[in-house]
């Protein structure tokens, strides 16, 4: 039986259904079928997943039933394997999908071009007819005298509008072209000229265990195996598809044939790649996924903070959490910042010491200070130099420039005052070698005493005073036990350890989590934890004060990962997302007590389980899971 030109059935619009074409002349039921999706919503309501490649549901020439819907039993359709698609490019970009009817195709021209024309005959009639009634004001002639010109600009004019506000309506236009009374048959036009429509993708619900995934595209196979011989840099991808979810997708295949290992549990899609795109990640092939927990309210400085802390360490966020209702419930933390500057040390050679020791003479003049700020302050709004310490090692001087940064955690912005007060300097000291823009003198990333003794960031202290019953009702302790565990673990532990700046019990956990959390640099914690943490009985002995003393925390609440969406997120909740318009900087300085703060409630908790035997059995309950990781694997 013949079938004649179909067409898919009403409500079946653009993304769901493809359109059908009979083949008249075929004396078998030979047919191509269309897209699950678009059948099975159109006839039952049953939505197929989407699929990057088309399921094989029949072999050619082998017609057969499609397994039934649950929604819609006994329903068949009939199909058969489509050719091998043509090669060309043109081909592969649509094999994904089939070619839809467009209401653009019943135009004489296309669709692009269509467009050109008439918004070019819009704006000329209208530039004309504008031209004319202009020269008809100045020249006292009526509007209604019209020549024959005028009468065709006008006529152009309205024309063309009226294309030009149909095609906004395109989109229902498209949807009338396409829907028809005949609802039977679903059949995809073959030609010789158009790529043929790829096989029909299974709805979920069926559950077919025959369907098998087809192959990946021509174009990106031919990237891949580029990439795996070494022809194509993995670097590049983003550039040359433009499309970063894609550049990531296939660099994570060539991965896998290299190593041929499967990274399955390491998540590819529900991230935007385009946002770490030049500034955050290079060469990206997924996203590890980590758990926020919310410690607080943190009561400090007569706010209320809910923290966010990104961690896999059990108890943490527990810990925390219980800190922050000691302080909470003692009336709250107050905090004070002491100090607000970033640092960047360039180290550069002289032929000889004495020569070194101009400049460091020069650089420290308090004279000079004002010249080389305005040299400095030029490389950004923001940035505004403080001072310039200097030492020397031989012939060597490492300055170390300190500067404010705004709401920045600052880095780069220095970094480019830096280079602006070098170029400045090379004229009148041209026997001065810079050797680095850094040299270990600033310090980033080390523990360093400069940076315990001067700071680095933001310098903070902060403190509570813990009431006597809180401390036996909440921490289950007593305030002489935290005192003496404080002196002989905190203080003299870490000086048998020979501790720089690790005159605490666990600061570093608390600003990993929230630097994690959002969006710092995670690398920064190493100076960022720097803390000493004081325990002092007040009040006759009956209270607890508690302080923490941190020199060097870096952070920053724009640039960086701070404008990912959950970084951004968790910023907002805190109230310091992005910068602050009205008092640049303070966003930043906020973050940083409340790192300080964080530090401190989770202070006052592991001590006080320590002091009260509690740490293991907390571990042990809180920390372990009960669920047999054998069967979970499986």
């Amino acid at each position: 039986m013949a079938h004649g030109p179909r067409r898919p059935i009403r409500g079946a619009g653009p993304g769901t259904a493809s359109v059908a074409v009979g083949l008249r002349g075929v004396s078998t039921p030979d047919v191509w079928a269309a897209t699950a999706s678009g059948f099975l919503k159109a006839r039952t309501g049953c939505i197929s997943r989407p699929s990057k490649h088309p399921l094989l549901l029949a072999a050619p020439h082998s017609p057969r039933e499609a397994e039934p819907c649950p929604h819609r039993a006994g329903m068949d359709v009939r199909r058969r394997m489509a050719p091998p698609p043509a090669v060309g490019v043109a081909h592969r970009k649509a094999a994904g999908a089939p070619r839809a009817l467009q209401a653009g195709d019943a135009l004489p021209l296309p669709i692009r071009h269509t467009n050109l024309i008439f918004s070019a005959l819009f704006a000329v009639s209208l530039a004309y007819l504008m031209r004319r009634w202009r020269a008809k004001i100045r020249s006292s002639i009526p509007f209604h005298v019209v020549n024959l010109t005028e009468i065709l600009a006008t006529f152009v004019l309205v024309t063309s509008l009226i294309y030009l506000l149909s095609f906004f309506g395109i989109a229902f236009v498209q949807s009338v072209v396409s829907s028809t009374d005949e609802d039977e048959d679903f059949l995809v036009g073959s030609s010789a000229t158009k790529a043929p429509a790829p096989a029909p993708v299974q709805c979920g619900l069926l559950g077919s265990a025959d369907a098998v995934s087809g192959k990946m595209p021509e174009e990106d196979e031919e990237i891949v195996a580029g990439v795996v011989a070494g022809k194509i840099p993995s670097y590049v991808l983003e550039t040359k598809l433009g499309d970063c979810r894609r550049a990531a997708g296939l660099r994570r295949e060539a991965l896998r044939r290299i190593t041929g290992r499967q990274i399955e549990g390491l998540p590819l899609d529900g991230f935007d790649y385009a946002s770490i795109l030049g500034q955050c990640c290079e060469l990206p092939v997924g996203y590890v996924q980590l758990p926020v927990g919310i410690a607080g309210p943190l009561l400090l400085d007569g706010q209320r903070f809910y923290v966010p802390m990104a961690t896999t360490e059990g108890c943490l966020v527990a810990s925390t959490n219980r800190g922050c209702k000691a302080i909470a419930e003692s009336g709250g933390a107050t905090s004070v910042v002491l100090r607000d500057a970033m640092t960047r040390a360039p180290v550069a050679r002289f032929p000889t010491a004495r020569r070194a020791a101009g400049l460091k003479a020069f650089l420290e003049d308090p004279a000079n200070f004002d010249t080389l700020s305005v040299v400095f302050n030029r490389s950004s709004r923001f940035g505004r130099l403080q001072g310039v310490q200097c030492a020397m090692a031989g012939r060597n001087i490492y300055m170390r420039f300190s500067c404010s940064t705004g709401d920045a955690m600052g880095m780069n912005m220095i970094s480019k005052g830096v280079q602006n007060v070098l170029d400045y300097l090379q004229d009148d000291f041209p026997d001065m070698d810079v050797i680095s823009i850094s040299g270990n003198f600033c310090s980033d990333k080390k523990s360093a005493a400069v940076n315990w003794i001067e700071g680095r960031g933001k310098s903070v202290v902060c403190e509570a005073v813990i009431k006597e019953e809180i401390v036996k009702k909440v921490l289950k302790t007593n305030v002489q036990s935290l005192v003496e565990l404080n002196v002989i673990k905190n203080l003299a532990g870490s000086a048998v350890a020979g501790a720089l700046g690790g005159f605490n019990a666990h600061a570093s956990n608390i600003v990993s989590a929230i630097f994690i959390a959002t969006g710092q640099d995670p690398a920064q914690n190493v100076e960022s934890s720097q803390c000493i943490t004081m325990l002092e009985a007040v009040n006759d002995g009956r209270d607890l004060h508690i302080s923490v003393t941190m020199p060097s925390i870096e952070v920053g609440t724009v640039g960086g990962g701070t404008q990912l969406a959950s970084q951004s997120a968790c910023l907002d909740l805190l109230g310091v997302k992005g910068a602050n318009r009205e008092s640049p900087g303070t966003n930043a300085r906020i973050l940083a007590t409340v790192v300080a703060g964080g530090v401190l409630a989770g202070e006052l908790s592991l001590l006080s389980a320590l002091a009260a035997g509690q740490l293991v059995k907390s571990h042990m309950k809180y920390n372990r899971s009960s669920r047999d990781m054998s069967k979970v694997a499986s």
